[in-house]
């Protein structure tokens, strides 16, 4: 049986064993990786073996969670994050979701919650897609119009593949396009650039709220 593996970035090392304790336990997870600071992980990149799936901390000193997790968004957009907390404040999800995290838990939550949340992230996308669509519409205020949207014929052509279901890497839609993968970053920084957009989720969303590419599309077939 293949293993989910697991990243862990908390400044705690007491909560850090406890987690790979409680994940290896379960036997379907394998931790790969730890760090006692965001710093040290950011230095630490690219990770080899790459994990799966990157479980990261809020409150750490220096840089917190969601510092880190836009410099790791800028570094490799296609990884998977969980950002574990004690700090519940609802402007702290909705950024945290704005920037790309595919879940966020409290740390008081049961195994069976976080066992849940890391199988729906890895084998979905997300923990919870209507929330994160509901969330970061709130956060992201800015006017958009569908219509004022410019963008072209492959860059729709790649903000399409963006959006599918089977959730190809940059790499796969590179060979899938016929292009470089350099060729593919340049179309993401432009429509990064061009719309605020920050993360690979922000892609999707970008799409969904300006109904641009299937299965957003009112006349997709």
């Amino acid at each position: 049986m293949n293993k989910t593996t697991i990243c862990i970035i908390d400044d705690h090392k007491i909560v850090r064993q406890g987690l790979k304790g409680l994940l290896e336990r379960m036997e379907t997870y394998e931790v790969l990786h730890e760090f006692e600071s965001g710093v040290n992980f950011l230095n630490s990149l690219p990770l080899e073996p790459k994990p799966d799936l990157y479980i990261l901390d809020y409150s750490m000193p220096f840089k917190n969670g969601l510092e880190v997790l836009e410099e790791l968004q800028a570094k490799d957009a296609d990884i998977k994050v969980l950002l574990l907390t004690q700090n519940f404040d609802e402007s702290i999800i909705d950024e945290a979701y704005y920037l790309g995290a595919r879940g966020f838990l409290h740390k008081n939550c049961t195994a069976q919650e976080l066992k849940a949340t890391i199988d729906n992230i890895i084998k979905i996308g997300y923990n919870n897609v209507s929330e994160i669509l509901k969330r970061v519409r709130q956060y992201e205020n800015k006017p958009t119009n569908g219509s004022n949207i410019q963008l072209s014929e492959r860059e729709m052509e790649f903000l399409t593949l963006v959006c599918q279901a089977e959730e190809y890497t940059y790499d796969q839609i590179a060979d899938i396009m016929g292009l470089s993968v350099k060729s593919i970053e340049a179309y993401r920084a432009a429509i990064f650039d061009r719309y605020d957009i920050k993360s690979k989720v922000g892609l999707v969303l970008f799409s969904f709220k300006n109904q641009l590419t299937p299965p957003f599309k009112k006349d997709a077939d």
